[in-house]
């Protein structure tokens, strides 16, 4: 089994899950895992979540919690302007996550590659299988996404509804059009984030379905 990485990060680290997730912050500098609206707690300790009902939408005009000009980051800017596909990783247990920084290289063996986040239970899901699965979600994938990174509500779990297909990789959206079930090869902190190293040891294209994209805090398709 591989060593865990320290959790620790130090005080400037991103302030939420969904921000190294989804990795992406528009032009009020401002992160799609910061809204506002995403929850609440009430005096005695409960979240109250505000559902979008149309997630990735534009909520206000304009952010009243954005970053002052002077202290954005450029280079989150810079990631934010980098369309990415948005993925689901899962692993046996279950426990997933969405990640909007999925390469695959071809070679022999083939590899994928992905940033995710060192504290949430996907990694000690991988870290305790020593595998997990990767599927490519569509437009209509939206709410799913948003749940797996924390930004919508999930009452009775992350897994109580949609269709799921098992898979010893980890379960994967019954109506995905394709996925692939990766074994884990080795892993590093990198920037906020670990880098996760892994071998593709099977493929499964059902259908050419369409791409779910992330770009600047929010969803897009293509036309």
């Amino acid at each position: 089994m591989l060593p865990r990485p320290p959790r620790v990060r130090p005080d400037a680290a991103p302030p939420s899950r969904a921000a190294a997730v989804l990795a992406v912050v528009d032009d009020h500098g401002s992160s799609a895992g910061s809204r506002p609206d995403r929850a609440t707690r009430d005096g005695a300790g409960a979240t109250m979540f505000h559902v979008n009902p149309n997630p990735g939408a534009e909520i206000h005009h304009t952010d009243p919690f954005a970053v002052p000009t002077g202290q954005r980051s450029p280079a989150r800017r810079l990631r934010g302007r980098l369309a990415a596909p948005v993925t689901l990783w899962t692993a046996p247990g279950p426990a997933g996550l969405t990640v909007s920084s999925t390469l695959v290289a071809e070679g022999e063996p083939d590899r994928l590659l992905g940033l995710v986040d060192p504290e949430a239970d996907l990694w000690a899901a991988i870290e305790d299988a020593g595998r997990f699965a990767v599927a490519p979600l569509g437009p209509s994938h939206r709410q799913l996404a948003d749940r797996f990174a924390g930004l919508f509500p999930s009452p009775g779990g992350l897994f109580a509804t949609d269709a799921w297909t098992d898979t010893p990789y980890g379960p994967v959206p019954a109506d995905t059009g394709s996925w692939a079930g990766c074994r884990l090869d080795t892993v590093r902190e990198y920037g906020w984030a670990l880098l996760v190293e892994a071998t593709i040891e099977t493929v499964e294209i059902v259908a050419d379905t369409p791409p779910l994209l992330h770009h600047r805090g929010r969803y897009h398709q293509l036309p």
